[in-house]
């Protein structure tokens, strides 16, 4: 079906602000010095090349102490950080002591041994980061809005609050894009944020401070929260472990800003880690007393699944063409299943993907059960006050005199232009949805991009905005989906994939990339030449 009249506009308007905004950039930014670093410097203490899992294995164990790993992970922070821009707020004194009582504990500990606090506390002792967007007690909680500057968590969110029960320490909180919704970790609050494998480009957003640091080998596991790629798109581009949980199983309570229309259908909290084997125990911790809900307990034989392949999109007009190296990646994998499991991977083109993000945007803009409309962005962007007249801010902007960053100032503009639900898109997400159910049920696995490129440069994402329909559309249909990392590109930068399931089958994504992570290697040190 061709595009409405209403699209046709919504799309010139936006290739005509990104045409300006690139000359824009091109003119006012800054070109790097010859003998600037491009990338952070590589690992040299072995504990911070070990998964969640083995620390707290060894911690337990006495083999090492939480304070030896705890203050490994501060080093390599204080090492890389100022390269990084990731972490915004530390709490390394208190993670200090924190770490010390953690000893103690372990070494007063006369009953049930290490057995009893395997089960206790899966995680004791094991550093932990937290994207700023989430309460974490005593931490910044602005979500990078200068209007909520100098504001501090009382509490913890809950998945927050179920890390710490389980032992684990947190070391401070990373940065965000401006409210949580861009694909840039960037506001005027904390400043930008660099990706390790190439410090002139974006780690994503809006995890983006977490990917970054997990990247860079400054964490070993972090909390983020995904929309519509929040969690996935960051992991893509800094080479890293997420998972996007099924909606309803991991509480979004404690963060900001809060959901609002049907969002609380669309938004999964779920973990992100360097090794795959760090997802499942930490899902089952951050999903408290909901964790029944998902079958994480359950084997999975992979010989037994059905896996499917979907290479794109189909052409969509408000997307890239996805790029010849992950293409081949995707290519690779399918090849390495066939191979060593023996199973068919059947290649599909699903024709409603090419509505992805139109379906993403009209379903995350329905009201709630009783009428209500999701909160406009450009009154997120007021913080309490009366909403901001968005091309205001664009000329305070170009003057210098903006709160904002460009990105939410162009987003608040592009929601002045959004147009009604076309029925036509409800067809289409329906269709998908019936599709897909059919096809993966309670054994199925689809693969497909997590991004159409590799690696942005520092604000190029604002010429391409809509890429992120690759992991939006399935935020709007509610699936779980496990992102994985699959060596690098001739560039140096992450390639990856996406795992999908059916809703409550998160087990046979998990499953998958502890799988996909030893054939194919899963994190590299970005500082290895």
């Amino acid at each position: 079906m061709a595009l409405s009249y209403v699209e046709r506009l919504q799309l010139w308007v936006m290739k005509a602000i990104m045409a300006f905004l690139y000359a824009l950039f091109w003119m006012l930014t800054p070109r790097p010095r010859a003998d600037a670093p491009t990338k952070v410097p590589p690992l040299t203490n072995p504990l911070l090349k070990l998964s969640a899992t083995q620390l707290a294995q060894k911690i337990r164990r006495r083999e090492v102490s939480s304070v030896e790993v705890v203050q490994a992970y501060i080093d390599r922070i204080q090492e890389v950080n100022p390269l990084l821009n990731a972490m915004v707020k530390d709490r390394f004194s208190a993670a200090l002591l924190e770490a010390a009582q953690v000893d103690r504990m372990i070494e007063e500990e006369t009953v049930g041994g290490e057995e009893d606090l395997a089960q206790r506390l899966p995680l004791l002792g094991v550093p932990l980061s937290v994207k700023e967007s989430f309460a974490l007690q005593g931490m910044p909680h602005t979500t990078g809005l200068r209007s909520r500057a100098g504001l501090l968590a009382s509490v913890d969110a809950p998945p927050v609050a179920y890390l710490k029960q389980a032992g684990a320490i947190p070391l401070g909180v990373t940065n965000i894009p401006e409210l949580c919704m861009w694909g840039e970790s960037h506001n005027r609050l904390y400043g930008i944020t660099n990706n390790p494998y190439s410090l002139d480009s974006t780690p994503g957003g809006s995890s983006g401070g977490e990917g970054s640091l997990l990247g860079a080998g400054g964490s070993v596991i972090g909390v983020g929260s995904d929309i519509g790629g929040s969690i996935r798109i960051p992991c893509f581009f800094n080479g890293v472990f997420g998972h996007k949980t099924t909606p309803y199983v991991v509480s979004n309570d404690g963060q900001y800003p809060p959901c609002s229309g049907r969002q609380e259908d669309y938004v999964s909290t779920g973990p992100m880690c360097r090794y795959a084997e760090d997802l499942l125990p930490m899902l089952k911790i951050m999903a408290g007393p909901s964790a029944h809900k998902i079958s994480l307990s359950q084997p999975v034989d992979l010989k037994k699944l059905r896996f499917f392949s979907v290479p794109h999109d189909g052409g969509s007009p408000y997307t890239s063409p996805v790029d010849k190296q992950l293409l081949q990646a995707q290519r690779q994998v399918v090849e390495h299943l066939e191979s060593d499991l023996g199973v068919k991977v059947q290649e599909l083109h699903v024709p409603e993907l090419k509505y992805g993000y139109q379906i993403w945007e009209v379903f995350m803009g329905l009201p709630d059960k009783d009428g209500k409309p999701p909160q406009p962005f450009a009154e997120l962007m007021g913080e309490g006050g009366s909403s901001v007249w968005a091309p205001w801010e664009l000329v305070k902007w170009m003057l210098g005199r903006s709160s904002h960053t460009m990105a939410a100032i162009g987003l608040a503009m592009f929601e002045m232009a959004s147009g009604k639900p076309s029925q036509f898109i409800l067809q289409q997400k329906e269709a998908l949805e019936r599709r897909l159910e059919e096809l993966l049920g309670t054994d199925g696995v689809l693969l497909y991009p997590p991004h159409p490129r590799l690696g942005y440069k520092h604000h190029h994402a604002l010429f391409t905005p809509l890429n992120f329909a690759y992991t939006g559309i399935f935020n709007t249909l509610g699936l779980p989906v496990t992102q994985c990392p699959l060596g690098l590109s001739r560039e140096g930068l992450p390639l990856g994939v996406q795992v999908a399931a059916w809703r409550h089958q998160d087990h046979l994504s998990l499953a998958t990339a502890l799988y996909l992570e030893k054939a194919f290697g899963g994190w590299r040190d970005p500082g290895d030449p």
